[in-house]
């Protein structure tokens, strides 16, 4: 199992940008798919990207499309993920996650979770 562990959220403003990272751990990683989620309180977790750790294949829902990026530093076994052009939606706390093997969009799929950031955007 990994060990995940999230910085970088905050408080923005519509149309800034963030940068989330997540410090991942463990063995074995390259058989893992990992990424991130988000929740907001009362709501089932919403999938929001992830990315192969080994093949670097890349899942956005839709609501990511073209204003987030996710990324892998596998050599400091770092994941990342920049918002660009926030807006008052993207108001969650992002957990970062991580499933062997494949993606999924249902969170109850993923077996490790960090302890989450939250990101607001408020104006």
């Amino acid at each position: 199992q990994v060990q995940l562990v999230e910085s970088g959220g905050g408080s923005v403003h519509p149309g800034d940008g963030l940068r989330l990272s997540c410090a991942v751990s463990g063995r074995f990683l390259s058989s893992y798919v990992m990424g991130w989620f988000r929740q907001i309180p009362g709501k089932e977790p919403e999938f929001v990207s992830t990315i192969n750790w080994d093949t670097g294949v890349i899942n956005y829902a839709d609501s990511a499309k073209g204003r987030f990026t996710i990324f892998r530093d596998n050599a400091e076994n770092i994941l990342y993920l920049y918002m660009n052009s926030l807006k008052l939606e993207d108001t969650a706390v992002y957990y970062c996650v991580a499933r062997l093997y494949s993606s999924s969009y249902n969170s109850h799929e993923y077996h490790s979770w960090g302890q989450g950031t939250q990101v607001t955007v408020s104006s």
